[in-house]
């Protein structure tokens, strides 16, 4: 059935536009017109906005949330946090991951986010054994489509514990693969998202640390042109590693080694040289920022002001989901830079230049790219968009991106539609309340 909408403005490809009558059709952009009147039957609203696509998610680490926040015996760090992960995931199930990850995504939708990339990594049953099939990856299916997000799923290639091929550790067992195995879990995942709509299958070789050269060869093959994430330079520990295996930093050595190009994001890209930023920018690849994870586990900031200069691409990502909401990752990414250099609007294009048009337009183009689609309200794209409250009396083009972004409560995001679907309303999902429900009842059983 067709559905018509009538926006006061709408953010199109070309820019701004006002009144936009859109019409949808098998959950697509049928039609886009602007300067049209409202019609009998249109149904009115303020703004429309293209969905963004979150980058980079573990969604199971939604049910560790809080669980890091208090101070151990000696510095706490990345690697600290990380033990405490080990010992949430011992015992999740595949139907646990369904519930955590339907929650994840359900929030994701109400804070902006249209499309998720899950860097998948955790494949196995809790001793280590292969589950028949992809059974965890049926269960992040199962979550997208309960919810209704688009998903990339990015199975993860997990094979050593440190650089030089260092033997994993017991607590890693659940995400250990050789290669044939990971050749199998892909094509087995690939069967079990198979019923999504507008879904995309990548995969991730983890970091440098979980994959030797030889392998990241063999995986960059196996992937051909779809999406290929890893996390590189994210602590300043991992960058001293590489260095003693390799003399190279991790995004020096990637882009010395690795085919590198558009259908790449490197998740943190954190500590970084002036030239490695240079040269990732020159690459064509996607930066996949973390802003919130990257605060809450102390790593650092993000080089942003040479990246830029040289043209970089960027999206952001919630990673580990610690807390989720699209607007405060943006919000966050453009504070850490005022922060540091002490200056404002770091990511603004120019003189008078809106900061949260940069911030949202550049998240928007990047996000995409890294998980292999292409987003915008346009003919023949997916209708995934999304409305704004119009509270405030003066926002008018990137005023409402500015006042989204820097200005707004949590809860600014009013109405999502995702392949022409309503699935938020009012800032509320649909099935919020069935699936805040069950994932209350794992996380009971899972932390008593």
């Amino acid at each position: 059935m067709n559905q018509t909408l009538h926006f006061a403005e709408a953010l199109l490809p070309t820019g701004w536009a006002r009144d936009v009558r859109i019409t949808i059709a098998a959950g697509r952009f049928a039609s886009i017109a602007a300067d049209t009147r409202l019609m009998p039957g249109d149904a009115r609203h303020a703004v429309a906005l293209p969905g963004l696509a979150n980058l980079h998610s573990h969604a199971f680490q939604r049910g560790m949330a809080g669980l890091a926040e208090r101070r151990g015996a000696s510095a706490d760090s990345f690697w600290t946090w990380r033990a405490i992960m080990y010992r949430f995931v011992d015992a999740v199930t595949p139907d646990d991951m369904a519930a955590i990850a339907a929650m994840a995504y359900a929030e994701m939708l109400e804070s902006g986010f249209t499309r998720v990339g899950e860097f998948h990594y955790l494949h196995h049953d809790p001793a280590g054994a292969p589950y028949a099939g992809a059974a965890m990856a049926e269960a992040i299916a199962a979550a997208a489509a309960e919810t209704g997000i688009a998903l990339t799923l990015l199975p993860v290639f997990y094979a050593h514990a440190g650089f030089g091929g260092q033997e994993p550790a017991p607590a890693q067992r659940r995400f250990i693969c050789s290669l044939d195995q990971f050749a199998a879990l892909r094509d087995a995942s690939r069967a079990a998202i198979a019923a999504l709509p507008d879904v995309v299958l990548g995969l991730a070789p983890h970091s440098l640390r979980a994959v030797m050269p030889e392998e990241l060869a063999a995986l960059e093959e196996l992937a051909g042109t779809a999406p290929i994430h890893i996390h590189a330079a994210e602590q300043v520990a991992e960058v001293e590693a590489c260095l003693k295996w390799s003399g190279q930093r991790p995004v020096e050595w990637l882009l010395d080694n690795a085919a590198v190009g558009p259908n790449w994001c490197l998740v943190h890209a954190t500590h970084m040289t002036p030239a490695e930023s240079r040269n990732l920018a020159q690459s064509g690849a996607v930066a996949g920022l973390c802003p919130i994870t990257e605060a809450n586990l102390g790593d650092g900031l993000f080089p942003a002001a040479e990246y830029l200069a040289a043209g970089g691409h960027f999206g952001v990502g919630s990673d580990s989901n610690v807390r989720i909401d699209a607007a405060e990752e943006l919000r966050w990414l453009e504070y850490g830079q005022r922060l540091n250099l002490q200056s404002r609007n770091v990511f603004a294009a120019g003189p008078d230049a809106s900061t949260g048009a940069a911030l949202f337009g550049g998240a928007l183009a990047g996000g995409a790219q890294a998980l292999g689609t292409v987003a915008g309200i346009a003919e023949g794209l997916p209708a995934d968009f999304i409305t704004l409250r119009s509270d405030h009396p003066d926002c008018s083009g990137d005023g409402w991106l500015d006042q989204w972004l820097f200005a707004s409560p949590r809860g600014a995001v009013d109405g999502v539609w995702r392949a022409g679907r309503q699935v938020v309303r009012e800032g509320r999902h649909a099935g919020r309340d069935a699936i805040a429900a069950r994932y209350r009842q794992t996380l009971a059983r899972l932390l008593a």
